[in-house]
């Protein structure tokens, strides 16, 4: 049996804008966590990229440094090493392993044009029944398909198309994989025979060859390379667990797992997510359905217009004659925004400054404004930004509402758990909110995956039962009935806008 004083599992997150490395006891407790953050590129409009090397820079220090200051020290015992990732991006490489440029992320919208063709064709509907994701930019299915269209030299040559993710395991263990949770994400693997799906590939101009082997989020790619083994001070031997995506994690991770249960997320982006045993069919599309294990389902719709809109705010408006910047002005303007009244005196705004993914599923959206009279002063403009965001993630609760009865909810993200937007949550969907402050919940969900599979619980039901939210914010009812006279504007605006969307959008 382990010595779980000295064991530990190690998860590493490449997010969106940074990567993030925590360790865990084998009970589950944190021993330590560290950062590190990567830029996007936004070369043109509509254009998202990373750079893979600098991610695996990024991601190799972050794990140096929390092994050499905080692990090796105390004599843990790394035991397993389980990664996950966001969604969708799309990395081309060569015969040789080596990128043609840049890695496509999940906000890429260059393939917009793509997306409309194929939601007016037949093809869309047999597609989304087939993949579970909806017909958008964001999938590696139109990326792949705007890159054959647009880039053909760069398609030509590509040998392979890579998550982020798979293009940094391969980098440690020489194996080029992609589990089911990730690839179910990309709109190219079919969620109910778990193989990649033919009439899509088709689509896309690619076969299965030039993506990564399918394998399940228990699956292990196999040892470090030798020089790995020797930079970070691991010994042979070390799991190397390939994980789920960010997504399904942080569900699990939030304790969730009943059909009255969801899990809201908000970081840069966000999303609204149930879980289930069957996906969640929906005539027009609006809905994700991804799979963690078989026969388990993360269900749902994701913002592109998550914390990033806030912090967009605060760069342009905030005070920066604080200590710590950023963070000292984004506490500024929402200790100004508490100031103003629920419902920003008829203040509305759109937040879609990326576009907009679920439920109006427009890559045209805009930002704005509406309502703005003479009476209404800075602090009504920070707080509808903050209404704004999150009447968007009560939008797609109100969809997933339409297929479940939602009791309880629990916020998971450095934006939803601040506790004026964590109170604001409450009183939007009128439910009580349960928050986690300590270990992140994608870490959590990942740690949840690797004990489950060294053991240490029988199933992934019996390990989400063990997590603890032991914090709660309550609806006040007054505040919801005056947030839902507004939202019912919001809601008509961000769908009567649509063709204003497109027609400035063909302006830029």
């Amino acid at each position: 049996m382990m010595n779980t004083k000295t064991n530990c599992i190690i998860t590493i997150e490449l997010g969106t804008n940074a990567v993030r490395v925590h360790a865990f006891d084998l009970d589950g407790n944190t021993i330590a966590s560290m950062k590190g953050s990567y830029p996007t590129f936004h070369s043109q409009p509509d254009y998202s990229e990373q750079d893979p090397e600098q991610v695996f820079i990024t991601m190799l220090y972050v794990l140096k440094n929390l092994l050499t200051e905080k692990i090796h020290p105390k004599k843990y015992k790394v035991v397993c090493i389980c990664f996950s990732a966001s969604m969708h991006s799309v990395l081309a490489i060569d015969k040789k392993g080596v990128p043609l440029g840049n890695a496509i992320t999940w906000a890429d919208n260059r393939g917009k044009k793509e997306a409309q063709e194929l939601n007016r064709s037949a093809l869309a509907k047999k597609f989304y029944q087939a993949t579970g994701t909806p017909i958008h930019p964001m999938s590696p299915l139109i990326k792949i398909k705007w890159m054959k269209a647009h880039s053909k030299e760069t398609f030509i040559q590509t040998s392979k198309f890579l998550s982020i993710k798979t293009y940094i395991i391969q980098q440690l263990t020489g194996e080029y994989m992609i589990d089911y949770s990730l690839a179910s994400a990309t709109g190219l693997m079919n969620i109910h025979t778990m193989k990649w799906e033919s009439d899509a590939l088709a689509y896309a101009g690619i076969n299965s060859d030039r993506l990564p082997a399918l394998v399940p989020v228990f699956s292990s790619p196999g040892q470090l390379k030798k020089e790995y083994q020797t930079l970070l001070g691991l010994a042979y031997g070390t799991k190397i667990l390939i994980g789920s995506s960010d997504g399904c994690l942080a569900t699990i991770g939030s304790g969730v797992w009943n059909k009255d249960e969801a899990v809201i997320t908000i970081e840069d982006s966000g999303a609204v997510r149930v879980i289930g045993n069957k996906p969640l069919k929906d005539a027009k599309r609006r809905i994700f359905n991804y799979i963690l294990t078989e026969n388990c389902f993360i269900s749902g719709g994701p913002t592109n217009n998550g914390g990033v809109v806030f912090e967009w705010f605060a760069k342009q408006f905030g005070d920066f004659s604080g200590p710590f910047d950023l963070e000292f002005s984004m506490e500024s303007l929402i200790n100004e925004a508490s100031k103003a009244e629920a419902g920003s005196d008829g203040l509305l705004f759109l937040p879609y400054l990326l576009g907009e993914r679920a439920p109006i599923w427009n890559p045209n959206a805009k930002g704005m404004y509406f309502g703005l009279n003479i009476k209404h002063e800075r602090q009504h403009f920070i707080r509808s930004t903050i209404e704004g965001i999150l009447y968007e993630i009560y939008s797609i609760g109100k969809l997933l509402g339409e297929y479940r009865s939602i009791k309880n909810l629990s916020v998971h993200g450095s934006f939803a758990s601040l506790p004026f937007c964590t109170q604001l949550i409450a009183d939007i969907y009128n439910k009580p909110v349960s928050l986690r402050k300590t270990a992140d919940s994608v870490a959590s969900g990942a740690f949840l995956l690797s004990a489950t599979e060294m053991g240490i619980y029988g199933n992934l039901a019996e390990a989400v039962k063990t997590v603890v939210l032991p914090d709660q914010y309550f609806p006040k009812k007054q505040q919801h009935a005056v947030y839902m006279k507004y939202f019912k504007i919001f809601e008509r605006l961000s769908t009567k806008l649509a063709d204003e969307f497109e027609d400035i959008s063909n302006l830029q």
